[in-house]
């Protein structure tokens, strides 16, 4: 079983965060959400781990109810 990783662990933040922004152009609301939830879906499949993804998924909600 893994861990999940939540150190910074991206060589070039800003060119992926520049990247997802980019993929997000000219789309509406509901194709922006739709991408979204296909880009989640696709990267889930890459972890493959169910504990890690059960661990990012605890992450997330937890982060959201710190807004």
């Amino acid at each position: 079983m893994s861990n999940l990783i939540t150190d910074p662990n991206l060589v070039n933040a800003d060119n992926t965060y520049a990247q997802l922004i980019d993929a997000h152009e000219g789309l509406s609301d509901e194709q922006s959400q739709a991408l979204n939830a296909r880009l989640i879906l696709v990267l889930i499949n890459h972890i493959g781990d169910d504990a890690v993804i059960q661990q990012a998924l605890a992450a997330a909600k937890s982060i959201g109810q710190n807004n």
